[in-house]
């Protein structure tokens, strides 16, 4: 279609190909070198198509009652388009929205409703998760924008939050491994090797970095209860968004936690994701945690690709992960604030929002806070880089205690102006 640009200008990366001549370095990103298949569009090939009994009109969901976002653009023009194709590790449409069929949505938030497979996923049906990405994504666009990537710690300033107010941060993301399925359509054999890869690589990590890894098949009771006590393990999924996308198959098969030995580093293994990568600690240095987040993700890129593998990346959608929300950054820089005051202020929202922050409750999405007490993090995901949303976060918060401590004082507060997404 014409919204796209010429092929060129979109890298993908297929296993399919057996010509090694378009073997090259796709991008130097964050001080670390991904190296990738430089491959235009039109060499993506897909697997062959799904043969139908019926056609497609008579396959068409029925999303009438749906909230979420694949609903929101699944045309009967685009379903008709796609719904035959495949992906080379045989990954449908059908497959994709499987999720957003079953789960009508949340009436207050509006979810995703499709995964990816795999990688070539966001390429074979790029006619339905373009547009998306950009409903998710407030407007970033997938045909005509570049994600920028930045893991330079030294860049963030005033990092270091009132510990009065701030008790705990944190830095997530996820990375996949290029080449192997995603967690909703992978065999058996492709999840034990994406916990192959990653343990493998995680085994050389050294100094401050330097851990063990917990199998979920394999670990001792005493391991399983120091795991919850540190409330690091991760537990068979059970929402039904996960559930239906596939990604419990086979549980616990090949799934487990790495984490380092001062318990600040730690690596999940075939949950949502291949990986989730989360730094975290006590307090409120989130510059001395985003920095040693930034270590870590280098150190593991690096030790991957000294064994022969790489992240999945492209400039377009930065670091691929299995739902689109989570594309770009994949990044969530979080604190937990108590901010007693200004939460029951009528304009707590309405500042929240200019700031491109949400709050959660301190247990996860959909608890409620505790004392006053919410988990703030970046909004955004996608169109700016790691630096710039954890900078973000950063203002943001010291904006908000200042606030907390003008309320303590009886003084008035204001609404800050809202912040541009896209820089």
């Amino acid at each position: 279609p014409s919204s796209h640009p010429p092929p060129a200008a979109r890298t993908s990366f297929s296993r399919v190909l057996s010509s090694k001549r378009n073997l090259g370095i796709l991008s130097v990103v964050g001080g670390s070198v991904t190296a990738g298949f430089l491959l235009h569009r039109e060499h993506l090939s897909a697997g062959p198509s799904v043969r139908r009994l019926y056609p497609a009109s008579a396959e068409y969901p029925d999303l009438r009652k749906h909230n979420n976002c694949m609903a929101s653009n699944l045309t009967p023009t685009i379903y008709s388009k796609l719904c035959a194709k495949v992906t080379p590790n045989g990954y449908t449409l059908d497959m994709a929205i499987q999720t957003g069929v079953d789960n009508p949505g949340h009436p207050f938030i509006k979810t995703v409703g499709m995964v990816a497979g795999d990688e070539e996923s966001y390429e074979v049906f790029a006619d339905l998760l373009d547009p998306i990405i950009k409903e998710r994504h407030n407007g970033y666009d997938p045909t005509t924008m570049k994600h920028p990537t930045d893991l330079d710690a030294s860049k963030i300033h005033s990092g270091q939050f009132d510990a009065k107010y701030v008790l705990s941060s944190r830095v997530r993301t996820g990375r996949s491994i290029r080449g192997l399925s995603l967690p909703p359509a992978c065999t058996r054999a492709e999840r034990r090797e994406v916990e192959r890869v990653v343990v493998d690589a995680l085994a050389g990590l050294k100094d401050d970095l330097n851990g063990k890894y917990y199998s979920l098949t394999q670990m001792t009771d005493e391991e399983q209860q120091q795991l919850i006590d540190d409330h690091f393990l991760f537990d068979k999924p059970v929402s039904p968004l996960l559930t239906c996308a596939g990604m419990a198959r086979d549980w616990p098969d090949a799934r487990g936690i790495w984490h380092n030995n001062e318990k600040t580093f730690l690596i999940w293994i075939n949950e949502e994701d291949h990986t989730r990568v989360i730094s975290m600690e006590k307090g409120g240095n989130m510059k001395r945690v985003f920095e040693r987040f930034c270590k870590g993700l280098k150190e593991v890129e690096r030790l991957i690709q000294e064994k022969g593998w790489e992240f999945m990346w492209n400039e377009r959608l930065g670091y691929i992960l299995t739902c689109p929300s989570n594309l770009g950054t994949g990044l969530r820089a979080g604190v937990h604030v108590k901010l007693p005051r200004l939460s029951k202020d009528p304009r707590f929202n309405k500042i929240l929002d200019n700031l491109r922050l949400q709050k959660r409750g301190t247990g996860g999405v959909d608890t409620a806070a505790v004392g006053g007490t919410f988990d703030i993090s970046n909004l955004d995901r996608l169109g700016q880089s790691e630096v710039q949303l954890v900078q973000t976060v950063v203002d943001g918060v010291n904006y908000l205690i200042e606030c907390e401590k003008k309320l303590e004082k009886g003084q008035d507060i204001k609404v800050p102006p809202p912040l541009k997404q896209f820089k």
